[in-house]
């Protein structure tokens, strides 16, 4: 049986926590508004898309003729999110803004240079989807627009909350750190059950 509570939790820790597509839609979105960097969101969108159904592809066809794949890579996945969780919870640097601005082939390109987009991909695909939705397609097309739909969302949130956001996160980063990093280290422990 599949655990939305499990696989949202996953997508959307990994979603809303920092990486480059969050920083890049807040800086830009703190400089130049939300309205403005929609073209940059969009871009992200597609590029993520993009990225979900060729994993959704490759993820498939390692399910279907090699199994004994399926838990080397969800080992592999948790480890990595223990990894993102350690680094998250020492991190202390500022999240700072870069001279960029929001356009639509810049989020697009970016998606595929974008160690982040691929594990979230993958690891929700070996860990969540495949295992209870292997080889039906039209749940696999349902989750194709999800996973990207809630990081869009995730976008949404961290530009409309621009410089407002990273004050908050500046006066309270170490609690914010330590509940990304336990909804990490969540998520990797979650994969196996």
């Amino acid at each position: 049986m599949f655990s939305w509570i499990d696989f949202l939790t996953f997508t959307g820790t990994t979603s809303v926590t920092p990486g480059p597509n969050t920083i890049l839609t807040f800086s830009t979105a703190s400089r130049i508004g939300l309205k403005k960097t929609l073209p940059l969101c969009f871009g992200i969108f597609t590029g993520f898309f993009t990225i979900m159904l060729l994993s959704t592809v490759f993820c498939s066809i390692l399910m279907k003729y090699l199994p004994m794949l399926h838990t080397p890579m969800v080992i592999l996945g948790a480890v990595y999110l223990l990894y993102l969780a350690w680094h998250m919870y020492k991190s202390d640097t500022e999240i700072t803004a870069k001279d960029e601005q929001g356009g639509f082939r810049k989020g697009l390109i970016m998606q595929f240079v974008n160690v982040k987009v691929y594990m979230n991909c993958i690891l929700s695909l070996q860990g969540y989807i495949l295992p209870v939705y292997e080889g039906q397609v039209l749940p696999l097309l349902g989750f194709l627009f999800l996973v990207p739909s809630i990081s869009f969302l995730t976008l949404m949130l961290w530009g409309g909350c621009g410089s407002a956001l990273s004050r908050f996160i500046s006066r309270h980063r170490k609690a914010a750190n330590t509940v990304f990093a336990l909804a990490l280290v969540y998520c990797a422990i979650k994969m196996f059950f």
